[in-house]
């Protein structure tokens, strides 16, 4: 069943404001990393140690590349969970906002007036002087 096209610009109304809601956000992902170090007496070196860490770092894409940040504290990577998870709700809206507005341009009937402008138009009459060769 299709909704009408008022429905639609509603839908597509609310998806806006939602976005002009959302917070701070930024791409990318949070993994843990252990690891041992590079000194060889450090505990870490140790038979069935799980070395150091977990050590979390931010990683995303700037420019085609692959970009990794280290968290100076850890209320500076909670501050980074917050501004991913509203990157994911803006992706989820963005990707709503783009359906909506296919459903709006399929049902949108064409203005009249634009329909009888293009069957109207003429095409240019050829030139019937001639080049005068110099």
């Amino acid at each position: 069943m299709s909704q009408s096209l008022d429905v639609l610009e509603n839908q597509r109304a609310e998806l806006i404001r939602q976005m002009a809601q959302l917070g701070d956000f930024r791409p990318g992902s949070i993994t843990g990393i252990s690891g041992r170090c590079g000194k060889p007496n450090c505990h870490c070196h140790q038979p069935h140690h799980p070395g150091h860490g977990p050590n979390f770092r931010l990683t995303y894409k700037a420019q085609g590349r692959t970009v990794t940040e280290t968290f100076p504290s850890p209320a500076a990577r909670r501050r980074a969970e917050r501004q991913i998870a509203e990157f994911r709700k803006f992706q989820q809206l963005s990707r709503a906002f783009v359906e909506v507005n296919e459903k709006i341009c399929r049902q949108r009937p064409l203005p009249e007036e634009a329909e009888a402008a293009e069957q109207e138009k003429k095409r240019p009459q050829p030139s019937s002087g001639r080049w005068r060769r110099k």
